[in-house]
């Protein structure tokens, strides 16, 4: 291994100065090993950075903290630096509130941030027009904002609270308990949960975890056998009994679901297929486990359970999803009643509400909000303002429902929607001081990948916009997992636009935006039509004149992070800037790390078979880094200490390997956050500082001065 050569700060600062001259930096040299190699059936292949993969040694964390202060005196180099964090902080001071939600006590809770609060606090008020109250500030968990509340479960007769809290950005949850009126927190306390939620019943709850880590080895070790535990209020985790596991599947999850009523416990297992499957206990009469689906084939999400009868919503058969009745007495497929067909929009949801049920779907990347009788007939559509997408709160046992909408120029308003008539009355209408949303426009564009499928796009950009190839844009995608990127605010992207930028953002193969067939057309042997997808969005738009390579920017995380890489290795041409955030950079040994296996559903792994470790050894980014003088744009890559999804070694290994090649001499920088993970519960601290960082490196690198 080499001895890894640290530089001065002296030394950084004199190599960034003027960073805006393309000066090829000096960069630290990283821990490696140029004997590692592995043999996938004939195919061997390289891992001299494999050292890196141990983020607790410390020769990573010297490079850590080389490679940090590299990036540090590079950006402090930009003179507006200082100026984009002021202009980020006064677009992310405003009052920012949350769904309505009503609980089993019968008040009303919302999250609500009063401007610049790192974390969100969660309110409750008596009645609609009542006075707010603080029930739970997540930024009194910590002294730097750094514990984010996960989620809340009330007890179904409103008794205790269960709330979930993460630290750091990580995966793992630790589960507390608070008398509902009072406020007064209870000794119990659960620790190593993850993916996990509280499901009451009885004097308890069930709960989700994982056996606890190897110390030191929290946040890279693989994942293996995630267990449901049932605890007793009053009682210390030592004692709580364990309730389902599968030790011959150690990588599936395992969920527990329990309905108001508390007659059965629902358990799901995901993890090994596109699906789930689905199993169910009487837990008022006993008796064994029924199942219902054995498979992890397609989708089967419970929805509701009345009596016998449980509805779910499913894809069995319908890749756009429908609604079907299972009688829980016999629960056979061929025994379902369907209640709402698949049509040409994709059912995103359902929620029993009054007597009705709300259905949202989504067409060509936009939410649409639907009111069906129980026996599944459309009674209406509900108008929504634009192109935007909606949260729904409601309760199958009340005619209150409240939904929200947000757009990419709107941020959130809520409305309360009456059942009877389908007419909406807005309750809540969030603003920004100094924004007009009239100034900008979003339009909505299809155009043809490489093979001819048509692939919708949003462009949001200010009114007036002369198309003369000399735009900025910020194209953003992710093509995976069965995830849909519709309209969506973010007070961080109004600098961009007002800034005279164009935010593109492209539905590609592998999300959801068209039903299943739309995610299989992304995954697995079909994974690079997600990037030729990605490939031509920025095509279109050069071709159309909305703006040319010197101005274009590509941003995605986590699989979007493999978008950015994969991309940039295949048509490094046509970007300036590149942001791979959080990104699986490692294609051939993802599935060795916390939760990775349970990505092989979209991915493969390498080794399923010759032919797969071959097809993602010829996309992998870190593997496909071209060494050959080809001129890169400029990259950013963003990694945490504490993610434990996406491991930061992806994102180490990948910048070494970038930084060790012949790709010109735009920067190839890497910025690792600390006591930060995957991104959920960031605090708007630190969202501010790493938007600060990222834009403050795209204009730097595409020659455009912010305006003052």
């Amino acid at each position: 291994m080499k001895n890894i050569k640290l530089m001065s700060m002296a030394a950084i600062l004199a190599m960034t100065a003027g960073c805006g001259s393309q000066q090829k930096l000096e960069y630290p040299a990283a821990p490696m090993d140029e004997s590692v190699t592995d043999n996938y059936e004939g195919l061997v292949v390289a891992d001299p950075y494999r050292p890196l993969e141990n983020d607790t040694a410390p020769a990573t964390l010297e490079w850590v903290k080389a490679e940090n202060a590299l990036t540090e005196s590079y950006l402090q180099g930009i003179p507006y630096r200082e100026k984009l964090r002021k202009r980020l902080t006064d677009l992310n001071n405003y009052k920012k509130t949350g769904l309505l939600f009503k609980e089993k006590d019968g008040k009303y809770y919302y999250f609500e941030n009063d401007g610049l609060k790192n974390q969100s606090v969660l309110y409750r008020k008596d009645k609609l027009d009542g006075e707010g109250q603080v029930f739970l500030d997540p930024n009194t968990l910590s002294e730097d904002g750094t514990v984010a509340l996960q989620g809340m479960m009330m007890s179904n007769d409103g008794k205790y609270t269960a709330y979930i809290i993460s630290r750091s950005g990580s995966d793992w949850n630790e589960i507390f308990v608070m008398d509902t009126e009072s406020g007064d927190l209870l000794d119990d306390h659960i620790e190593w949960a993850k993916f996990t939620g509280a499901q009451w019943q009885g004097n308890g709850f069930y709960y989700s975890s994982y056996p606890k880590p190897e110390k030191g080895k929290e946040f890279s070790n693989a994942n293996e056998n995630h267990q449901i535990y049932y605890h007793t209020i009053g009682t210390p985790q030592s004692e709580d009994k364990l309730v389902y596991e599968d030790k011959e599947n150690p990588l599936h999850f395992h969920s527990a679901y329990v309905p108001e009523s508390e007659d059965y416990l629902f358990v799901t297992a995901s993890g090994e297929g596109n699906g789930n499957s689905l199993m169910f206990k009487n837990l008022k009469n006993g008796g064994d486990w029924k199942v219902i689906e054995p498979s992890q084939d397609y989708d089967i999400n419970l929805i509701d359970v009345d009596g016998n009868k449980a509805i779910v919503m499913t894809d069995f058969n319908a890749p756009n999803k429908r609604v079907m009745q299972i009688d829980l007495n016999n629960p056979r497929k061929e025994n379902w009643k369907e209640i709402i067909p698949q049509g040409e929009a994709v059912i995103k949801g359902v929620y029993p509400a009054g007597g009705r049920l709300l259905v949202q779907m989504e067409k060509d990347a936009s939410d649409k909000l639907f009111e069906y009788d129980p026996d599944g007939l459309l009674i209406r559509e509900v108008t929504l303002p634009s192109y935007g997408s909606i949260g729904i709160s409601a309760d199958k046992d009340s005619d209150e429902v409240f939904y929200s909408f947000v757009s990419f120029t709107s941020p959130s308003s809520q409305y309360a929607l009456d059942l009877k008539t389908g007419e909406s009355t807005l309750i809540h209408q969030t603003e920004l001081a100094g924004f007009n949303p009239d100034d900008y426009v979003t339009e909505k564009v299809f155009y043809p990948s490489s093979d001819g499928t048509k692939v919708p796009m949003f462009l949001t950009y200010k009114k007036g916009l002369e198309k003369n190839g000399q735009n900025p844009v910020y194209l953003y995608g992710y093509g995976g997992f069965n995830i849909s990127l519709t309209p969506g605010f973010s007070p961080n992207r109004l600098l961009w636009l007002e800034n005279g930028g164009i935010y593109a953002q492209t539905n590609l193969r592998g999300g959801s935006e068209y039903g299943e067939e739309w995610h299989q057309a992304g995954t697995k042997l079909n994974k690079k039509n997600v990037f030729n997808d990605f490939i031509s969005a920025a095509e279109y738009l050069i071709s159309n004149e909305y703006t040319s390579p010197d101005y274009l920017t590509i941003e995605g995380g986590s699989n979007g992070g493999l978008l950015v890489g994969a991309t940039v290795n295949m048509r490094p041409d046509l970007f300036k800037v590149a942001i791979p955030r959080v990104g699986v950079m490692d294609m051939m040994r993802y599935h060795l790390f916390t939760i990775g296996w349970n990505w092989a559903s979209d991915y493969g792994r390498s080794d399923d078979s010759a032919e797969m470790a071959e097809y993602l050894y010829s996309y992998s980014p870190l593997h496909n880094i071209k060494n050959d003088g080809t001129v890169y744009p400029a990259i950013l890559v963003t990694t945490a200490d504490h993610d434990d999804r996406v491991v930061p070694a992806h994102s180490f290994k990948y910048a070494a390997q970038l930084q060790a090649s012949d790709t010109g001499d735009a920067p190839k920088l890497i910025r690792i956050d600390s006591k930060a993970g995957h991104g959920g519960g960031k605090p708007i601290s630190k969202v501010i500082d790493e938007y600060t960082d990222i834009y403050s490196f795209i204009f730097n690198n595409i020659g455009v001065t912010p305006q003052e």
